[in-house]
């Protein structure tokens, strides 16, 4: 499984962005996905997960501001993150699996990640 990352970008406090993380190798609706983030300094952190079934999961910190979707269609994982804060700020990875691990690190696939910077 292939996983590429689109998307981040610098904005301002407030602002919104869309990640996309194209999946190919395998279809998407048989896979378990998730987003990551990781800023300087820090570990990874899962972010953002969508179950097969369209069950969602989030992190504290960004519930409420962030939804994640799937497009099985595409083939193509998406994480709208609105009133953006500075603390955001990271780069932002995509993530898969056949099996299910909620925002826990375990995944076997992932993408090469985008940059989202937030002032």
């Amino acid at each position: 499984v292939q996983l590429v990352e689109s998307g981040g970008d610098s904005v301002q406090a407030g602002g919104s962005l869309r990640l996309s993380c194209e999946a190919s190798g395998s279809a998407a609706s048989s896979l378990y996905m998730a987003w990551f983030r990781q800023a300087p300094g820090n570990g990874r952190e899962g972010v953002a997960y969508i179950a097969i079934n369209g069950g969602t999961d989030y992190t504290h910190s960004v519930a409420g501001r962030f939804t994640i979707s799937k497009d099985n269609a595409k083939n193509t994982l998406y994480l709208q993150m609105d009133s953006l804060k500075p603390e955001d700020t990271a780069m932002y990875y995509c993530a898969a699996d056949q099996w299910a691990f909620g925002l826990g690190n375990a995944y076997r696939y992932w993408g090469q990640g985008t940059q989202v910077t937030v002032s």
